[in-house]
């Protein structure tokens, strides 16, 4: 298997993907150019999708786990944001599925791009993502693993490092804590170690957040835990349109990046572009535009803020709704415009409260923004406990959408 894939990395360094300075005799890894400089912005071929709107479910029962159709001018009484996926006629797939196609589009542009994990190649992914393609890829582009989280993920560090573009599944989010030291130690830092001789393209993917009584451990949020490493991009999808172009620009980005999939989001279905596209990963998403008060949020809680936005409407409020979908970098220009206008802003999320992108989005917007507030800055955010079992504790756990229009309630009554 090592010589296989040192196989494959040599053929990657040949065709021109990373460019090698001078091989050392003293590392089995040639010298490569800084192709670009981390978290580099580059926004030339992103094309963002501002327009989108879309709605959910949000039964309890855990029974109820149907196709979610995603419909625009989810808020009424607003003027109808139509997504960019809906301008230019398109097909509809669901989310998983529009994941599966930006990854098979670029297996196909790239042979350089490889898929790494537990039940990626023959079984299809635990989520289906990577369906059919070991028939069309092979065995060595769509590597199953055992289960070893901190082994196939420093594999594939190492084969991004000779020049291959792995995409490591998790079969769960919870499960890459066990490959914490190669993501946070190796992924994120082995750029600026390294003098500049080493990028490290890889992508690491998979279901996280709070599903249906998955448990504590299935149920993990691992945005806190990445937040803080130096050298690693995050970003969250939350409809079809946007997983497939941030899974795109994941691929292509000379950085690591880390790509968040709400477990509940899968079945979500929108219609999106025939043409290719790509979002970009630096850019937070207008959803819904307002006047009152700014609401960030990503991910899952996308949907809980577009349901409560219907009663906020309804009772004369005029929320401004962003999903800020890259959580690492924020991006500040979107979320500052907005607060310059309604000067009022509340955070939703589904990460823990302590420590969580909450936290640290508020600490950003205090420190650049604070003379344009007129109240203090609310925070949504899951419960510090672990996610229990039972599907009533379970929801108690999560924010829910009547919590989100108290909240918003309480921040426009004062003076």
């Amino acid at each position: 298997m090592a010589m296989a894939w040192q196989a494959l990395a040599a053929t990657a360094v040949t065709t021109g993907n990373v460019v090698p300075l001078a091989a050392s005799s003293s590392s089995r890894f040639p010298r490569l150019q800084l192709v670009t400089p981390i978290l580099s912005h580059e926004l030339g071929r992103c094309r963002l999708a501002t327009r989108s709107s879309a709605t959910s479910y949000f039964g309890t029962a855990p029974q109820n786990r149907g196709t979610t159709n995603v419909t625009t001018n989810a808020v009424a009484t607003k003027e109808a944001f139509t997504s960019s996926a809906t301008t230019t006629g398109g097909h509809e797939l669901l989310l998983f599925e529009a994941l599966r196609e930006g990854l098979e589009e670029e297996l196909d542009r790239d042979p350089t791009v490889c898929v790494i994990g537990e039940d990626v190649g023959h079984y299809g992914g635990s989520y289906k993502v990577t369906k059919g393609f070991v028939e069309k890829f092979g065995d060595w582009r769509l590597l199953d693993t055992p289960i070893c989280e901190n082994s196939f993920t420093g594999m594939a560090i190492g084969a991004a490092m000779t020049g291959l573009r792995p995409v490591i599944e998790g079969m769960n989010m919870g499960f890459l804590l066990l490959a914490y030291n190669q993501i946070a130690n190796n992924c994120g830092m082995l750029h600026y170690t390294s003098g500049g001789q080493f990028t490290i393209p890889v992508v690491i993917r998979g279901p996280g957040g709070v599903g249906r009584q998955l448990g504590a451990e299935h149920s993990q949020r691992l945005e806190s835990y990445f937040q803080s490493v130096p050298g690693l991009q995050m970003v969250a999808c939350s409809t079809p349109y946007n997983a497939k172009g941030l899974m795109k620009a994941a691929i292509r980005s000379e950085n690591p990046v880390i790509l968040f999939e709400h477990v509940l989001l899968y079945n979500l279905k929108e219609k999106i572009p025939d043409e290719e596209y790509t979002c970009c990963l630096e850019e937070a998403e207008l959803v819904r535009p307002g006047e009152d008060i700014t609401i960030l949020t990503y991910s899952r809680m996308r949907y809980h803020v577009t349901q409560a936005a219907k009663t906020l409407v309804n009772k004369g409020y005029d929320p401004e709704i962003i999903d800020i979908r890259s959580l690492k970098p924020f991006d500040m220009y979107t979320i500052g415009q907005s607060v310059k206008k309604t000067h009022r802003v509340l955070i939703v999320e589904e990460c823990m409260r302590t420590g969580g992108i909450g936290a640290s989005l508020r600490a950003a917007i205090m420190e650049n923004f604070f003379h344009d507030l007129d109240a203090p800055i609310g925070c949504l955010s899951s419960q510090d406990v672990p996610t229990p079992y039972s599907g009533p504790l379970e929801e108690l756990t999560v924010v829910q959408p009547p919590q989100i229009v108290a909240a918003v309630e309480q921040l426009c009554s004062r003076e």
